[in-house]
């Protein structure tokens, strides 16, 4: 799809079942007689479509009314959160904010045409995407890939979907932590990245789980170790670099919903209250643990807490390794 196109979808889950049964709704339907847009910052067909397809589900089965997604990609996500950033406060507008959109974009880019902080309202988390670091299968463990690397300065290397990108100033952090420098291979996106590890042309790489987890069952890759506090059910196997010695390494990719700045508190609650019964139903936990994915935690505290704390977090790595906004 070109940069700036307008698409809009209903927002069907793939699965072509609901995945939970409607509450009783003691208040009118919302919003009464209007179509409600999720705005989403990035073309049809990945990850952040099926987290968009679970909120609208949720928000139209809990609330009544009609909410669908409206794809706005381009820009480093900046398009779409332009666009939010200037909608009507009414509650008609809502976004599929990203880790990206408030914690990278506006470091990367010198007019980006939003404040992370100040042109939104920030109303919960959404989810979190589990993602792990994986290997070429020559790789036996994350000891033997970070040796490696501490012997041979840069002659290991790590692929990533985009300078200045989670992927890549995670690794740096990870280079960081482990005091080991590694040669930085960036791809335009995920799949050829995924694509020469797996041949061998690069040794390493940080991937969602959903990207890889096929590929590491086929045993074309391999999975070194996931940044969560815990393994996680889906990857029994695979330590947690909290086991390998590195004890506060934990990390996610994260989705977020927000509305335009002003928008009214009784409109933003009714949002979070419904978004929290969706996210607490099993069926749903469910369905989202095999997309690879871990419930939110809900308020509006917890999101801007870890927008700062992020955005403080990659300001400095973007330093260390040398990014600058463009």
């Amino acid at each position: 799809m070109a940069i700036g196109t307008l698409t809009r979808r209903r927002a069907v889950l793939a699965t072509g079942a609901s995945l939970a049964a409607p509450s009783v709704r003691a208040q009118a339907p919302y919003p009464a007689g209007q179509s409600v847009a999720l705005v989403v910052a990035l073309a049809p067909g990945g990850a952040s479509d099926v987290i968009g397809r679970i909120v609208t589900q949720g928000l139209q089965t809990r609330l009544g009314g009609t909410f669908f997604l409206e794809h706005r990609p381009g820009g480093s996500t900046s398009i779409a959160a332009r666009h939010v950033a200037r909608a009507r406060p009414d509650g008609t507008t809502l976004f599929l904010g990203s880790v990206s959109t408030f914690t990278l974009t506006p470091l990367t880019m010198r007019n980006p045409g939003y404040d992370p902080i100040n042109d939104f309202t920030h109303i919960t988390q959404a989810c979190e995407s589990l993602f792990l670091l994986a290997a070429n299968p020559r790789w036996p463990s994350l000891e033997a890939l970070l040796d490696a690397a501490r012997a041979r300065p840069e002659s290991i290397s790590y692929a990533t979907w985009g300078v200045g990108t989670t992927s890549h100033l995670w690794m740096e952090d990870l280079c960081r932590r482990a005091s080991v420098r590694m040669l930085h291979v960036p791809y335009a996106g995920s799949p050829p990245a995924i694509t020469d590890t797996i041949a061998g042309r690069t040794d390493c790489l940080p991937a969602l789980l959903a990207a890889c987890k096929g590929h590491m069952e086929a045993g074309r890759l391999r999975g070194l170790a996931v940044p969560t506090a815990t393994r996680p059910p889906q990857l029994p196997d695979v330590p947690t670099f909290i086991e390998k010695g590195f004890p506060d390494f934990v990390s996610t990719v994260w989705y977020s919903v927000q509305g335009p700045p002003g928008m009214p508190a009784p409109i933003a609650a009714r949002i979070r209250d419904a978004l929290a019964e969706h996210f607490a139903d099993p069926a749903v936990q469910a369905f989202m643990a095999t997309q690879g994915m871990l419930p939110p935690e809900i308020g509006e505290g917890p999101l801007l807490a870890r927008i700062r704390r992020e955005l403080a977090l990659h300001r400095e790595l973007m330093a260390r390794s040398g990014v600058e906004p463009s």
